[in-house]
């Protein structure tokens, strides 16, 4: 190459053609890239300032990801809030329709469901995790968000547990004793004789049919012996019956002992003895054995479904049984007619939700087993009496629990807890709500930041396209001039070959 020699104005126009290129391969490499800087040997002060902007720009837009994810988590921490503040109300709801009922069963049942309902709300808060972080599960569930590079500037959320109703630290709602039922018994039983008084007359000395008139006379007296065999002592509290008394003064006494009941009909001369223990009428003052065989009565367990309850010292036709609960709130009543039954005494206690009795024949018992306190009362005061003794309190049944809602103060302090409890997840919920609201604000914040970093990087490296396409025009039309300047250099040099 070195024996090859160029004029002048070539060589000048190689050489401009050569810069020409290479700067439309600047110009060019600018437009492909969209850069004016791409490496540090274009303008290492650029450069190099543009990298550190671009790189604080990355590390926030990672922070950023982060901050989405924790808004997540906050999310549905409060959406578990939100649900959780519904299902206590439903339970406070609960218990105020516990309060307007004092039905014990009712108010049972109502505890029931309300211990359903706590088990929801602990069930709610295990639920309301994202990827494994749970702000409603306690320990170990602390949430941190970090707002910059350096991690100076972070919010740290502190997680409650709420998947313990029974915790004093979160809800404080424990749950309610649903109560456990009971069984009593009492036996049905009795028996009556019947005796024909046929003189017409209405004292008791008077001649009558009697087995025993000859010692009915006007100096017999009779007493009232509790059982036919031994002890044979005079029933307690009884009153004698003095002679020249009349028939009324002896139906009188003996309705004056409990569980024994006499009736006599005017018209046919019957005196009927009824008791729910054996007993007789004795004329021996001293002994008390001397039984008059008519007077007496032995007492026997029912034996069958259909055997009449006013066959008993212990009901009467037109008695009223009523039955209620702890809370003396009424179930209901049955009147005692002349064909009440032992069947529909069963089935009246038995319609009754949480009450079930079943009858015994073999022993005459009646078993009552109740979810809560019953009591089944008569306005007879003969009413299930034992042993010549007045039950006046009836057959009562006490459950071995009471349930949560019991009494209208339980009731009380149940709904002050769930009034607390709302208290706390509304201002739990408002301190989620401002935790999102800050972590919204930074998230808005740093997309900003990001956007001014990445801008001021561009202001240093990005190429001004409408610029560089400008100078690629201007470059070409001089890469064309300098062709055609060259041309003509050459032609110059060529016009020696004429001389040949």
């Amino acid at each position: 190459m070195q024996d090859i020699t160029l004029s002048a104005a070539v060589r000048q126009n190689l050489l401009t053609l050569q810069s020409t290129a290479d700067l439309m391969s600047g110009v060019q490499n600018k437009l492909a890239t969209g850069l004016k800087v791409n490496s540090a040997l274009d303008n290492p002060n650029s450069f190099f300032t543009a990298s550190g902007l671009n790189s604080r720009a990355n590390d926030l837009s990672t922070l950023l990801d982060d901050m989405g994810q924790s808004l997540q988590t906050i999310k549905a921490a409060d959406k578990g809030i939100q649900t959780i503040t519904d299902l206590v109300e439903t339970a406070k709801a609960k218990a105020n329709q516990a309060l307007q009922t004092q039905s014990q069963y009712e108010r049972k049942k109502f505890t029931e469901q309300y211990n359903d309902l706590l088990e929801q709300i602990e069930d709610v808060a295990k639920d309301s995790s994202y990827k494994g972080k749970n702000l409603l599960a306690g320990d170990g569930n602390d949430l941190t968000t970090i707002f910059n590079e350096d991690s100076t500037s972070k919010l740290t959320i502190e997680a409650v547990d709420y998947t313990d109703t029974a915790l004093s630290t979160g809800l404080n709602l424990s749950a309610l004793a649903e109560g456990q039922g009971s069984t009593t018994s009492f036996t049905l039983q009795g028996g009556k004789t019947t005796i024909t008084l046929t003189d017409g007359t209405t004292t008791l000395n008077s001649a009558s049919s009697l087995s025993e008139s000859n010692v009915i006379s006007t100096t017999t007296t009779l007493e009232f012996v509790d059982a036919i065999d031994s002890p044979n002592a005079i029933i307690s509290g009884s009153d004698t019956v003095t002679a020249g008394a009349t028939v009324q003064d002896l139906v009188d006494s003996l309705n004056s002992i409990s569980g024994v009941r006499a009736e006599f009909d005017d018209t046919s001369g019957e005196l009927t003895i009824y008791s729910d223990q054996d007993f007789h009428i004795s004329d021996t003052v001293d002994t008390h054995s001397a039984a008059l065989s008519t007077f007496e009565v032995a007492a026997t367990a029912l034996a069958s479904t259909g055997a009449l309850l006013s066959d008993t010292g212990s009901f009467a036709v037109g008695d009223t049984l009523t039955l209620t609960d702890g809370n003396g709130f009424e179930l209901g009543s049955l009147e005692i007619e002349d064909d009440t039954t032992v069947d529909d005494l069963e089935n009246f206690i038995d319609d009754f939700n949480g009450v079930e009795a079943t009858f015994n024949a073999s022993s005459g018992r009646l078993d009552i087993t109740s979810d809560v306190d019953l009591s089944l009362t008569s306005d007879n005061s003969d009413f299930a009496s034992d042993a010549f003794t007045a039950n006046t309190t009836g057959v009562t049944l006490s459950a071995l629990s009471d349930s949560g809602f019991a009494t209208d103060s339980d009731i009380s302090r149940v709904v002050d807890r769930l009034n607390t409890a709302l208290s706390n997840l509304r201002s739990q919920a408002s301190e989620f709500g401002t935790n999102l609201s800050t972590v919204e604000i930074r998230q808005d914040y740093t997309k900003t930041m990001i956007n001014t970093l990445q801008e001021g990087a561009g202001l240093l490296t990005l190429a001004d396209t409408n610029e560089e396409g400008a100078n690629l025009l201007a470059l070409q039309t001089r890469q064309q001039l300098a062709s055609t300047s060259l041309s003509f250099a050459s032609q110059a040099d060529q016009t020696v070959l004429s001389l040949f």
